[in-house]
């Protein structure tokens, strides 16, 4: 009893070198959590603008750069709005389907050297026909 007493009392302010050495680790993994959330928050943010953006683009009588200005619309005032590098709007034939393509290229927002320079987004839709 009285060796377990002595091993208590030498033990003594233990805790705070423990917080020390343990706090920054813990605020790391927090930095890298947030960043990740961060990066799929945009990424899938352009993906529903340019899912929205082919829709606009396949209506009946509908112009590829409608599909395009309303892509911009949705991005405009979001986070990802100043990532966003290119938007192109195409039409493609994929198994004989008529097909719009809204492509967007965008920065990927990670630190330093973690994780590619860019990506790409990309939605579809099946061309209207009048």
């Amino acid at each position: 009893m009285r060796n377990l007493r002595r091993r208590l009392e030498t033990e003594r302010g233990s805790s705070v070198v423990e917080f020390v050495l343990v706090a920054p680790l813990l605020v790391g993994v927090a930095l890298v959590v947030l960043q990740f959330a961060l990066a799929l928050h945009v990424r899938s943010t352009m993906t529903a603008a340019a899912a929205e953006g082919a829709r606009v683009a396949a209506l009946a009588g509908s112009q590829l750069d409608m599909g395009e200005r309303r892509t911009r619309e949705l991005l405009d005032g979001n986070l990802a709005a100043s990532l966003v590098t290119s938007i192109r709007a195409t039409r493609v034939v994929e198994h004989g389907i008529v097909m719009t393509r809204v492509q967007i290229e965008a920065r990927l927002p990670l630190l330093g050297m973690l994780g590619p320079a860019s990506m790409n987004v990309t939605g579809h839709a099946l061309q209207e026909h009048a």
